[in-house]
């Protein structure tokens, strides 16, 4: 019985086709978080899209409504109104930004998920054409060895003759 902690080829192949398994689950856990994120981006960019449209019918609706003539009163809760619409498009423009940032950060992650599956595939078929050329040496060496057990086991027995 062997002594030798070093894994066998196929229970090392094993382990590192589970690491594969592993590390692409990952990296599709992380693809699915970024399409999230990116969907996450774009109703934020449309909720900006649709506040800056609001504001600039409620700006042109007021504006014909002053042109007309208006009490002090109206014009500052137009203003106290305007003030809020301006804040929260600000406010919208940091929930943009900062899914823009979520995005980039889960895009480079994913990125860096895919070169580790890719580097653990390349792994395995490197360890394969290993193994493989391992067998290949075996067999050609067992061959040799049968070629020449026969050889000298009949080499007494067989008699050419040249004519």
């Amino acid at each position: 019985m062997s002594t030798d902690p070093t894994p066998a080829p196929a229970d090392n192949l094993h382990a590192l086709n589970l690491v594969l398994e592993r590390a692409a689950q990952e990296r599709d856990r992380l693809a699915a978080e970024l399409r999230r994120c990116e969907q996450q981006l774009l109703r934020a960019q449309e909720q900006g899209t649709q506040l800056v449209e609001y504001r600039s019918e409620y700006t042109q609706r007021w504006s014909a409504r002053f042109g007309q003539g208006s009490s002090i009163e109206i014009v500052h809760c137009w203003h106290s109104f305007r003030q809020r619409l301006d804040e929260a498009l600000v406010q919208q423009q940091r929930q943009v930004e900062h899914a823009k940032r979520s995005a980039d950060e889960l895009r480079e992650r994913v990125l860096q998920a895919e070169l580790r599956v890719a580097a653990i595939a390349k792994l395995i078929e490197r360890r394969r054409a290993e193994m493989a050329r391992t067998q290949s040496r075996r067999d050609q060496r067992q061959t040799d060895e049968t070629a020449q057990r026969v050889a000298l086991q009949g080499g007494g027995r067989r008699q050419f003759t040249l004519s």
